[in-house]
């Protein structure tokens, strides 16, 4: 019976394992031979010690933290939850540097969207201080106390924030799917910075823009020289893209002006067949370079020359330059219904294409100017959801900002993550557009239950932390919405977890008291933790999804856990019997070997444990592990 490591997703196996499947030649008795790996690369290898790079105190300590497995877990907080038992959203507090490691098993590859609002390192912002010893101990030992800003007369100021940036950025990459971006608001604080340390993570290749929002159109009079009134987003993909892909679907109205004329297969506007770039022409583009025949009466067009087809068209500009069209002859052939032929103000005539509305999208601009997305905006809308003229929380994200970048990037049943998510915005994005498209997107916000300022209007409004303010801001706009669209199978819940160490003892013997710490090593569960805080952990560890669905069964009064249908059976009780191995065989999928997992002490005895695992395998279980 195999036993569960209690770790999450081992990165540095995991890439030593990818590049024993590229180069099978440069493994060694199980380990890498870095000299053959030189060998196989040949000559794109960088030998010399003077290189470009981008390099700080502690960034070889950051690379090993974002490899470093965490020994900790998720534990589920169904009293501060909504919905719990039909949500497919997730609301996670703590640390998330560790948060993010604890979710690679079950949501590699994943996710379609990231965007963040970090820290922008204005010398009033507090910057997360890892520790690769133990950061679950130094996570509850940061949210017991008032954090502290990352002063500018920190001798390591820019630092100390890209040690936190780097290796979540490098953990949140490999949530990505393929087709996965990142959105990253930021200042001109660290903007640089940022933009170095995005290419080093994600790759120059992937680096999609750097947009520039007007967030505040008045500007900030405290300034030194400028009246600064932007901020910045970057984009980047996880890999390259095709063209096209960051535009969005045009609305009515914008499809009414934009393509002005219809026929029976909708409506279209006519954009010339003409190539209108002057470096293409007949001198380097001979194929598309052919004349067109038009019926002046009927205005038909033809490739072949007809008696009554009389006026012949071909791409000459108006000073004699002999262009091309953007068509070959064979395309035009068989694209020939949709050309049109008309004549100009200086009766010239000229050959078009219809270009119809169906899915008329436009690309992003790279300056966002609207209104909506105006800081105020988002702080307005903010106020009125919890009825109040404090400032609760500062400068929230305008939630037409983030929408906009939702539907440039996410389709209907995508999952989107936030884990700088402060006051939620981002999941208060996904509620109302899913609302607004019909769409099933499901979030995932991760943050740090940092403790508001007893000075604050926030923790005089009886917010604690600001996960109290984040969970509140969900709450509050899933009901909004339901209540102004009338949507009420709109998901609008979200489970709750909060980070803690793993719910096992670890075995680490005080040879002063071996038997006393050997007797308590039966009962391998922490005291104040329940089967349930087990059972979660245990899905992490083997990687399905915190929303996977869980029936529990009561079978003689002990609980079986029926994980995904059958994919994964659990049994975390005390004195397991043969009875109950049988009854769990009841419910494995027809589909797939399931696994099962027992707990390593909850057998009645070793000859009930040797009985269950024989009897599992006869009828093909083989997966069959303990906690």
């Amino acid at each position: 019976m195999e036993k569960l490591d209690g770790k999450s997703l081992d990165l540095v196996q995991t890439n030593i394992e990818a590049l024993k499947k590229l180069f099978p030649e440069v493994v060694t008795e199980g380990k890498i031979d870095f000299e053959k790996l030189k060998l196989v690369l040949g000559e794109e290898i960088e030998k010399r010690n003077e290189r470009y790079e981008f390099t700080w105190h502690g960034k070889t300590q950051a690379m090993k933290l974002a490899q470093t497995p965490s020994t900790g877990t998720l534990r589920p907080d169904k009293q501060s939850s909504k919905n719990w038992d039909t949500t497919e959203n997730l609301y996670i507090e703590g640390d998330n540097l560790e948060v993010l490691k604890l979710l690679q098993k079950s949501y590699f590859g994943k996710i379609k969207m990231v965007y963040i609002d970090p820290p922008y390192n204005t010398g009033k912002d507090f910057v997360y201080k890892d520790d690769f010893r133990d950061n679950i101990k130094n996570y509850k030992e940061m949210t017991q106390q008032t954090t502290k800003a990352n002063t500018e007369t920190n001798g390591r100021y820019h630092t100390d924030w890209l040690n936190m940036m780097y290796p979540r950025l490098k953990l949140a990459r490999n949530l990505l799917r393929e087709d996965g971006v990142i959105f990253i608001s930021i200042d001109d604080n660290e903007v640089h910075n940022l933009r170095k340390l995005c290419d080093e993570v994600f790759g120059e290749e992937n680096f999609v823009s750097q947009i520039t929002v007007l967030c505040n159109p008045k500007g900030r009079s405290q300034d030194k020289y400028f009246a600064t009134n932007h901020e910045y987003i970057l984009v980047y993909s996880k890999a390259v893209l095709e063209k096209g892909f960051f535009s969005i679907k045009k609305d009515d109205h914008q499809i009414i002006s934009d393509y002005p004329l219809e026929d029976e297969s909708g409506r279209y506007r006519l954009i010339e067949l003409r190539n209108t770039h002057r470096e293409f022409g007949r001198h380097n583009r001979k194929n598309l370079f052919y004349p067109f025949y038009v019926n002046p009466s009927t205005k038909e067009i033809s490739l072949e020359q007809k008696e009554e087809y009389s006026i012949v068209v071909e791409p000459i500009w108006d000073d004699g330059y002999e262009g091309c069209w953007t068509w070959d002859k064979s395309k035009s052939l068989r694209e020939i219904s949709s050309l049109v032929a008309q004549t100009t103000s200086k009766g010239k005539w000229k050959i078009y294409r219809k270009n119809y509305a169906d899915g008329a999208k436009k690309m992003l601009k790279t300056i966002f100017i609207d209104k909506l997305f105006y800081t105020e905006k988002g702080q307005n809308a903010f106020s009125i959801l919890f009825s109040t003229k404090e400032k609760l929380f500062p400068s929230p994200k305008s939630v037409d900002l983030i929408s906009q970048l939702l539907m440039t990037v996410t389709q209907q049943d995508d999952i989107i993550l936030d884990f700088f998510s402060g006051s939620a915005t981002t999941a208060h994005a996904v509620m109302q557009l899913n609302a607004e498209d019909g769409g099933n997107r499901k979030f995932i916000m991760v943050q740090l239950p940092e403790p508001t300022a007893e000075n604050s209007e926030a923790h005089k409004a009886g917010y604690k932390n600001i996960c109290e303010i984040g969970k509140e801001r969900i709450r509050r706009a899933g009901e909004k919405i339901v209540q102004e669209t009338g949507k009420a199978d709109l998901d609008i819940g979200f489970k709750v977890f909060k980070l803690d160490s793993s719910n096992v003892k670890p075995w680490d013997p005080d040879f002063e008291n071996f038997e006393k710490d050997l007797v308590e090593q039966l009962n391998n569960l922490k005291e104040d933790r329940t089967k349930e805080d087990l059972l979660y952990e245990i899905l992490l560890k083997i990687g399905l999804p915190l929303t996977t669905s869980i029936e529990e069964i009561d079978y003689n009064g002990k609980t079986i856990y029926n994980v995904g249908f059958g994919a994964v059976l659990l049994c975390l009780e005390n004195d397991i019997d043969l009875d109950i191995v049988h009854e769990m065989m009841k419910y494995k999928s027809e589909h797939l070997s399931p696994k099962v997992i027992f707990k390593e002490s909850g057998f009645m005895n070793d000859s009930v444990k040797i009985n269950a695992i024989q009897t599992l395998k006869k009828n093909g279980i083989n997966d069959v592990r303990s906690v």
